[in-house]
């Protein structure tokens, strides 16, 4: 069982930055690469930034050059860091396992981008 637990998120104003965390435990160990997702309302779950199996990382391109994606494997935490924030990131954001895993979605953290 693996567990996930998002925080960092809140109300931002546009041009903003955040920067969220995801806390794993459990059988870590089965996850081999580590992703972010997003869902904004209305909006189907999108990814937004992924490490692969070999340690990459990718972007979605709505995001790329504006979000970090990062990774403490002492902590069993990975990161999100996100500059020049725009009212379309408002979302809620999840951490999961790249390619997701159904049971392992979180209550996610909401991120608010608004004036």
């Amino acid at each position: 069982q693996v567990q996930l637990v998002e925080s960092g998120g809140g109300l931002v104003q546009p041009g903003g930055s955040l920067s969220l965390s995801c806390a794993a435990s459990g059988s870590i160990s089965s996850i081999y690469a580590m992703g972010w997702y997003r869902q904004a309302p209305g909006k189907q779950r999108e990814l937004v930034a992924h490490f692969t199996s070999g340690g990459s990382t990718n972007y979605a391109a709505s995001v790329k050059g504006r979000f970090t994606i990062s990774r403490d494997n002492a902590r069993h935490t990975v990161y999100l860091r996100m500059n020049s924030l725009k009212p379309e990131d408002t979302a809620v954001y999840y951490c999961n396992a790249f390619p997701p895993v159904r049971n392992y979605w979180g209550q996610g953290t909401q991120v608010t981008v608004s004036s």
